[in-house]
């Protein structure tokens, strides 16, 4: 029994070091192409995430505008804003890309890296 399994062991052939490198040369090209293509997903994802934080925004002011009873107001600045809109009209934390200013007594929202 010893002896035919010694046998049948000297004939087998396994691979050759040439190709388990070209093996692995494929699988490291093939990773390559994966971690380049998710980095265009993660850019994407980041613009998307940034227009969706400056319409929250936008929304809670006009949302806040017309709450008022009275004469409405926009909120005077950031500080201003922040302080009215979160909490009963968005989610804390307020964005850190979008900024708020009032200009000719309506509100511009601006956001970097949108």
């Amino acid at each position: 029994m010893l002896k035919s399994l010694r046998e049948a062991r000297k004939n087998e052939s396994g691979f050759t070091l040439i190709e388990l490198l070209i093996v692995i040369v494929i699988l490291g090209v093939l990773a390559g192409i994966v971690v380049f293509a998710v980095g265009g997903i993660t850019d994407r994802g980041k613009t998307s995430a940034c227009k969706a934080d400056k319409a929250t925004v936008t929304t809670a002011v006009e949302a806040y505008y017309a709450a008022q009873t009275g004469l409405p107001a926009y909120p005077a600045d950031q500080a201003a804003a922040q302080t009215a809109l979160v909490g009963p009209f968005m989610h804390a934390p307020w964005p850190a890309e979008v900024t708020y200013t009032l200009t000719a007594g309506l509100p511009v929202i601006t956001a970097t890296g949108c």
